[in-house]
């Protein structure tokens, strides 16, 4: 478990990170999301002891990084793919990290293996593209068998294969009961892998809760409904039931109220409906909705210059 007590950081008039509060619990993916400038790497960063916080403490496992007698057998992190010699091979860079941290030679091995670097382990990592990096970095965080595990954009570079890759290694770590703690900018991506999301903005805490109650609590998600008499029931939705009705020829798309009470009111009124159906908002919509008042670059809606 990650545990965050008022953890803040500041760079001069710079609040990076804003008095953040919060456990990150063991057996589920943990999304950590956010605009651009919002505070996740510094955050990633003084969980792992890289940066030391303004205010506030990171705990993991209840103790302080920088208390870890070894710490890559506690915690494994990819925060940086590019953070490696590159002039080492891949086998070289992750053997010097299992020396120094007391783990057995062969783990080398095997890591390399999961991620499917073995055929080009003797290559230098400095000729990687940017996926084969990231797969090294990966390797180098599971390298300790760790119980607790951050990823700081780790698809980056992936193709759709490797995309799919991480995915499904994220979702079977955190089912052997890890903790597993993955930022991201792709929404589609968070929505099928992180159980529960903790998304931040200017540094502050704006959502801590399950991927699906984030989305179910979204304004987009809305009622569709056909009927040869929508009319009829489109008053009847905005008069009686305070719901925005918005019609287009048979079709309305209703917000503002739940299905059941759709269906109820066009029974009570005898009116006849050829589709009733619940159209769901996506994360990114309701990822938008959350961080609207925190993207440090706004731009307008209109393209041009």
């Amino acid at each position: 478990m990650i545990t965050l007590r008022g953890l803040t950081k500041r760079y001069g008039d710079t609040t990076a990170v804003d008095g953040l509060t919060l456990e990150i619990g063991a057996g589920r993916v943990t999304g950590f999301l956010g605009p651009n400038g919002a505070g996740k790497s510094t955050t990633m960063r003084m969980i792992v002891g890289l940066d030391r916080p303004t205010a506030g403490e990171a705990l993991v496992g209840g103790r302080p990084y920088a208390t870890l007698r070894w710490p890559l057998r506690e915690v494994g992190a990819l925060l940086d793919a590019k953070a490696l010699h590159p002039g080492r091979s891949a086998r070289a860079h992750l053997l010097a990290m299992a020396r120094g941290n007391g783990i057995p030679a062969r783990r080398v091995d095997e890591v390399l293996e999961t991620v499917g670097l073995t055929a080009v382990a003797d290559r230098r990592a400095g000729t990687f593209s940017l996926g084969m990096g990231q797969r090294l970095g990966i390797a180098g965080a599971l390298l300790g068998d760790p119980r607790v595990l951050l990823f700081d954009e780790p698809v980056n570079g992936l193709d759709p294969d490797g995309v799919l890759w991480v995915r499904r290694l994220m979702r079977s770590l955190a089912a052997e009961g890890r903790t597993v703690f993955v930022s991201s900018h792709l929404m589609s991506e968070m929505e099928l892998t992180a159980d529960r999301l903790v998304v931040i903005g200017r540094g502050r805490l704006l959502a801590d809760a399950p991927t699906a109650e984030i989305i179910a609590g979204s304004s987009r998600n809305v009622v569709c409904v056909r009927s040869p008499e929508a009319a009829t029931l489109a008053r009847a939705l905005t008069e009686r039931l305070g719901a925005e009705a918005r019609r287009a020829g048979d079709t309305l798309t209703v917000s503002g109220v739940a299905i059941e009470r759709v269906g109820l009111l066009a029974h009570e009124l005898n009116v006849p409906l050829l589709e009733l159906r619940t159209q769901a908002a996506s994360l990114e919509e309701a990822y938008m909705e959350l961080t609207g008042a925190s993207v440090e670059y706004g731009v307008s809606d209109r393209a041009g210059v």
